[in-house]
């Protein structure tokens, strides 16, 4: 991998161990233009590593990621061709991370928001630390949950708990969310890094081409399913970037206030 063309994302091998890391601690690696075209492609790069067998996705300092950057969301609303490139990537990315035969084991060390829930919940095997929290707020912004999230929630907590948290856009606790089987694992801070390693280590002693392909025979259905919400989804998440409720949620975050929603035009 050219590890040097990504300026959001790091990187890091332990062996045969790929972890990559969400790269803006400064911004609770919340999600830029940059860093969104970067994930569009990680993924397709990490397949063809070859250097690598199992990947590992975290998040740099105190947060996994906390979802979309607003002064992006203020350019997508200011330059809308923004959004329609970024449209693309978000499907690239989910599809990227299907289409991967490599194990991708979810390191979650703190809050994951918006994408950065849709990223770690498309992993094959969530951890989380406790403390940490699941959440896909994007109807607060007034977006709709276009990059992903309509497609993998439904299937990992049933579809009335998932449009629950999807319409209301509800965190939820690492602990809540590994007892309704949204991800796998819960641990202790200071143990997530062991219990992610040991975890990984066992993978990498099983035989690879069968858990590959394994992988490979349980993401077709999904990969078939994500397909063609995305194209939906996308679409309507599209619109909401030219609604008013999405202008004024994105001032009213910028602003430190609270946003007032017109409701239903």
């Amino acid at each position: 991998m050219d590890f040097e063309s990504y300026k959001c994302l790091s990187f890091a091998r332990r062996g045969r161990i790929l972890t990559i890391a969400l790269n803006r601690p400064e911004r609770l690696n919340a999600v830029d233009g940059v860093m969104h075209e970067e994930l569009s492609r990680v993924f397709f790069d990490a397949a063809r590593d070859e250097g690598s067998d199992i990947i590992v996705l975290t998040g740099a300092g105190r947060a996994f990621c906390s979802g979309g950057d607003f002064g992006w969301l203020q350019e997508m609303i200011d330059h809308p061709s923004e959004y329609h490139k970024a449209g693309t990537d978000a499907r690239r990315i989910i599809m990227s991370i299907l289409e991967c035969d490599k194990p991708i084991i979810a390191k979650v060390n703190g809050a994951a928001v918006g994408l950065g829930a849709t990223l770690s919940l498309f992993c094959d095997v969530i951890f989380a630390r406790e403390g940490g929290s699941f959440g896909d707020p994007h109807v607060s912004v007034g977006f709709v949950t276009g990059d992903g999230g309509a497609a993998i929630w439904p299937q990992l907590i049933g579809y009335a708990r998932a449009k629950e948290y999807l319409m209301t856009g509800d965190m939820i606790p690492a602990t809540e969310a590994a007892r309704m089987g949204l991800i796998n694992h819960v641990v202790p801070a200071n143990e997530l890094d062991a219990r992610v390693d040991e975890f990984v280590d066992r993978l990498h002693s099983g035989a690879q081409q069968a858990i590959r392909w394994t992988k490979a025979s349980v993401n077709i259905g999904l990969k078939q399913l994500a397909s063609s919400i995305l194209d939906a989804s996308l679409g309507y998440e599209l619109l909401t970037n030219y609604t008013d409720d999405h202008r004024e949620a994105v001032d009213a975050f910028i602003n430190k206030r609270k946003p007032v929603f017109g409701g239903a035009s």
